[in-house]
């Protein structure tokens, strides 16, 4: 799938709940469901500079794609790295780079992030455009 296609079936799950304690939830239960990060990569180098609470991310390229691994010790930044990695993982340097994610103001997100989690979402994404330019050069 692409970037645009992921982005809008994520809107779409969005937009049939009109409670924000129930798209919370659904963070919760997202991030819930995403596999743990190996041990092996929960170190220092992959900690992400910005988010309040810790966040670790993986990124790997595989047969031209970056393959993101991630995940957070906070219930809902676990969901929200989960969302991230639902739309870029496993899409080429490329894509990413050139990603218009217009899901996180399409479902509400920027606005409903107390400001410390705003700028961890934009901690992750930078992290994430910077492991794509990196293997941008190699790919």
């Amino acid at each position: 799938m692409t970037i645009n296609e992921i982005q809008d079936e994520i809107i779409e799950e969005f937009q049939e709940l009109d409670d924000w304690m129930d798209r919370y939830q659904l963070l919760i239960d997202m991030g819930s469901d995403q596999p743990a990060l190996p041990e092996k990569y929960k170190t220092e180098q992959n900690l992400i500079d910005g988010c309040q609470s810790r966040v670790w991310l993986q990124a790997d390229l595989v047969d031209g794609h970056v393959h993101f691994q991630a995940e957070s010790d906070a219930l809902i930044v676990k969901g929200i790295v989960t969302l991230l990695l639902r739309v870029l993982n496993d899409q080429t340097p490329a894509d990413i780079l050139n990603a218009d994610l217009y899901f996180i103001e399409q479902i509400g997100l920027r606005e409903h992030l107390s400001p410390t989690r705003s700028n961890g979402l934009l901690a992750m994404l930078k992290q994430m455009k910077l492991y794509a330019l990196a293997f941008s050069t190699k790919a």
